[in-house]
């Protein structure tokens, strides 16, 4: 069951540093609030036994596509996902709550460092379920070695998200990495959808425009 009490915030910054609890029963609301280190924990294992399985069994031209298939895989997974379910957003009802327990809270309150990554309550059995798939259509041992580089792409992509909230990148590429997620949480929600693949943005056609966005700033300024 969700909570219906809204709670008051000093100010902006406490607002977007603490969200408030997602459910009433504090044991359940306590499982989706996650450390950003407990997928590493989980998942670094499961990566090296699967590429250990993948590597002894494989020649290098089927490891290198595998491991690139598994990337590539990761970062149309990641798009789309966070495109189509995260950011469906019925307006009333059941809809609206799951999509605030799912995403809506995150961008309510976007610099809460225990909403930033995937609970394991909700990756382990999607990864589970991608597994499963692997094996499906790859069969073994191609799907373990697809699998290693799916999950620490994934991983890739949780523990970034984490530090574009958190970190202060000092390289080119990470202040560039940052700047666009930010726009997408506090310009505008339809654009930059990828994270650790935001070049996908440019080919879906989401990716930001700087000189569309400075002529919308000019319409504005001018109708005011």
């Amino acid at each position: 069951m969700s909570t219906d009490s809204a709670p008051q915030y000093a100010t902006r910054a406490e607002k977007l540093a603490a969200s408030p609890p997602m459910f009433k029963w504090p044991l359940l609301d306590r499982f989706s609030r996650v450390h950003h280190l407990v997928p590493v924990i989980i998942y670094v294992p499961v990566i090296v036994v699967l590429f250990v399985l993948g590597v002894t069994r494989m020649g290098w031209l089927e490891i290198v596509a595998c491991i690139a298939g598994g990337y590539v895989f990761w970062t149309l997974f990641e798009y789309w996902l966070h495109r189509l379910v995260f950011h469906f957003e019925p307006e009333q009802g059941i809809g609206a709550r799951l999509h605030w327990i799912i995403h809506g809270v995150h961008h309510d309150h976007p610099n809460d460092p225990k909403r930033l990554v995937m609970p394991p309550a909700v990756s382990l059995p999607l990864a589970a379920l991608m597994y499963g798939l692997f094996v499906l259509v790859l069969g073994t041992p191609a799907a373990w070695m697809f699998m290693s580089a799916f999950l620490a792409s994934y991983l890739v992509y949780d523990e970034l998200h984490y530090y574009l909230h958190h970190g202060r990148p000092k390289t080119r590429i990470g202040r560039k990495f940052r700047e666009l997620h930010m726009r997408h949480h506090f310009q505008d929600d339809r654009i930059m959808y990828g994270i650790s693949a935001p070049w996908w943005d440019n080919v879906f056609g989401t990716a930001y425009r700087r000189r569309a966005d400075e002529r919308r700033r000019r319409r504005e300024a001018a109708q005011d």
